[in-house]
């Protein structure tokens, strides 16, 4: 299945606009490119519109807000919604601060997402209304282990069910959901949590991958977040004792530019619930 969802992606080549933080614009314009997607990076108020009309898809990341880019984004969105076009929403350190907190939850009473992909304590944060999280990454009292499984997939189902969006929650295990069928994921590294924006870049690939299968968003949010954790894996095992997390996050997008969709499909580590 997932096979298929990669080949469209390939064969397709969806156009994604982004509008992203400074800090990892450019792994998420390469790891797009590397998926075989095309990033355009756009985020001024005068011609988010018509950027968006001429994509398949929009990633919007909190990580870097002023006025005008809340502006922008919320242009791009109403945009895409009106043409119908995918939208993955990433609410980097929601919780973190009352302005990331309360933007987040404005994007989401102003336009359809598709996806929410973001950690645990993101997540919490937008459903409670809540500050949870420990700037960017999860709090260590909310993160996913097989003791809590259970609960963590009945929350996504719960506010996947009040967004109307698939619910993509990444950590040590994954969990993709909507409100009736949940992906928990396995693949990954720990590394993966020493390099700065893979999380980022994540909600750049699944903007490519949902765009190009605009009607299979949860199986396509799925084999994304395989794609990237299988990613981790591969760059992982082509270190070398003098390479570091710098070489590490090169790898990991060189690993998706050689991924096959065969190997993605005999790699994936996933349950159904």
């Amino acid at each position: 299945m997932f096979k298929s969802i990669f080949e469209n992606v390939k064969i397709k080549h969806p156009l994604i606009q982004n509008i992203t933080n400074y800090v990892t614009i450019n792994d998420c314009a390469n790891i797009i490119l590397a998926c075989g997607g095309s990033p355009i990076m756009a985020e001024d108020e005068n011609e988010v519109s018509e950027i968006a009309s001429i994509c398949n898809g929009l990633n919007i990341n909190v990580g870097n807000l002023d006025d005008a880019t809340v502006r922008a984004m919320i242009i791009s969105g109403k945009k895409a919604n009106e043409i119908n076009n995918p939208i993955v929403l990433d609410p980097v350190g929601a919780g973190a601060s009352k302005l990331r907190t309360q933007t987040s939850l404005r994007l989401l009473s102003e336009i359809k997402f598709s996806v929410i992909r973001g950690n645990v304590s993101e997540i919490k944060s937008l459903s409670y209304g809540n500050m949870s999280t420990k700037g960017v990454d999860a709090s260590e009292s909310d993160k996913i282990t097989e003791d809590n499984l259970d609960k963590a997939v009945e929350f996504a189902k719960s506010f996947s069910s009040k967004t109307n969006s698939v619910i993509a929650m990444t950590g040590a295990i994954d969990i993709v959901s909507d409100s009736q069928k949940t992906y928990l994921i396995r693949n990954g590294h720990s590394m993966m949590a020493t390099v700065t924006g893979t999380g980022c870049q994540l909600s750049a690939m699944t903007a490519a991958f949902i765009a190009a299968n605009p009607n299979q968003i949860l199986e396509s949010a799925a084999a994304s977040v395989c794609a990237m954790g299988l990613a981790g894996e591969i760059a992982y095992n082509r270190l070398t004792k003098l390479d570091g997390n710098s070489s590490y996050r090169n790898y990991i997008i060189d690993a998706i530019y050689n991924l096959t969709p065969e190997e993605l499909d005999k790699g994936a580590k996933y349950e159904i619930r």
